[in-house]
């Protein structure tokens, strides 16, 4: 069906409460599933956002996970993050590109293929649509559904990310239909039933 295993795009939770959170990534991690893994803590203060990512980058560099912060290239940079990730309303994309250089620069494009063109013309390394299902981790005001992966793949080589609301129920058709990685983040750090490594092995 795909030829890597590595089809996850793990999404920090919204607080980093203790230090289980880490020992959690690790095992994640150890899963050899996870191929990108964004910071996103909107309401920290960048000094304990600084403190976040030097202790996740130890284990991102040790398990070969690609390192992306939410929303602010200039702390990817300060940080040495893999890259940034954009949403629509957060940053000047052309600018973004400048500020990255070589760096991983991802955007959200909801369910719009006049956002994934602008995306494809910054010079943009994945393009992020969705909310394919109802989310709990953010408030979804766009959905998208299965055409616009089609639509995408055929304007564009570049790796497509499928968000909201994924979980073991819905992910095979997600790549069955054309998405390269899956974002996932409330299945794993919220779901109620499994613990973060039962669920992501649920996910084969």
């Amino acid at each position: 069906m795909r030829k890597t295993k590595k089809f996850i795009y793990l999404i920090s939770p919204k607080k980093i409460l203790s230090s289980d959170f880490y020992k959690n990534l690790e095992k994640l991690f150890k899963t050899k599933k996870v191929c990108f893994f964004q910071l996103r803590v909107k309401k920290e203060n960048k000094q304990n956002i600084i403190k976040i990512s030097k202790k996740i980058k130890k284990l991102t560099k040790k398990y070969k996970v690609k390192f992306i912060i939410n929303d602010d290239p200039y702390l990817a940079i300060k940080i040495n993050a893999d890259g940034c990730h954009i949403g629509q309303n957060d940053f000047d994309l052309k600018k973004a590109r400048k500020i990255l250089k070589n760096k991983i620069l991802g955007i959200t494009c909801h369910n719009s293929i006049k956002l994934a063109k602008i995306g494809i013309i910054n010079k943009a390394d994945y393009l992020a649509f969705g909310s394919f299902y109802q989310s709990k981790t953010k408030k979804t005001k766009y959905r998208a559904d299965i055409k616009i992966l089609h639509l995408a793949k055929k304007i564009t080589s570049i790796p497509i990310v499928a968000i909201g609301g994924i979980n073991s129920n819905n992910y095979k058709k997600l790549l069955l239909n054309k998405a390269k990685f899956l974002a996932i983040s409330g299945y794993i750090w919220n779901n109620k039933k499994y613990k973060p490594l039962e669920a992501i092995k649920k996910l084969k």
